[in-house]
């Protein structure tokens, strides 16, 4: 189980790390461009690199929004349910999430190898570096989703949110 945590809090970091720094990527582009606009001197990219920076922390956030239970969830009715009937469902929503994840994770490699035929037009960058946000995403979204399944499974969590000052 202590193999299990490290890699749990190894894939925790990454995302971490990763959401962070596309965020000082997108706050350092856009005050780039607002100082731009008021001396007349806007780098034409800088519009480009925001897009693709909030690209970049959605792909990295959307499983740490799963982990810590901020991710779109309505969990009113099925948190009040009596008995086991709260955990029943945590588990089948984990399972579901991490299927679907797992199944269109192919279909975005494939959507990613198709920007290897385009580039940006301002940055000039290749767009299946920028496609793979897609692919990242769905990634993260199956590594939490599964690691929740399997603590749930071997009793190791009960499959409710890990919020951020909870983890280790």
């Amino acid at each position: 189980m202590k193999n299990a945590d490290r890699i749990i809090h190894l894939v925790t970091h990454l995302a971490q790390w990763g959401t962070g720094l596309s965020f000082a990527v997108l706050i350092a582009a856009v005050l780039l461009q607002v100082v731009g606009r008021l001396t007349g001197l806007a780098p034409v990219w800088t519009e480009e690199l925001t897009r693709y920076a909030l690209l970049f922390m959605v792909a990295f956030g959307a499983g740490l929004a799963f982990r810590s239970g901020d991710l779109v969830n309505v969990d009113v009715v099925c948190e009040a349910l009596p008995g086991q009937a709260p955990w029943v469902l945590r588990l089948i929503s984990a399972i579901a999430s991490a299927g679907l994840a797992l199944y269109l994770l192919p279909h975005a490699w494939r959507y990613v190898s198709i920007g290897k035929m385009q580039t940006s037009p301002a940055l000039g960058v290749r767009m299946d570096f920028i496609h793979v946000t897609v692919w990242l995403m769905l990634v993260f979204l199956a590594i939490f989703a599964t690691l929740r399944v399997l603590g749930m499974v071997t009793g190791a969590e009960d499959g409710k949110p890990v919020k951020a000052d909870e983890d280790i």
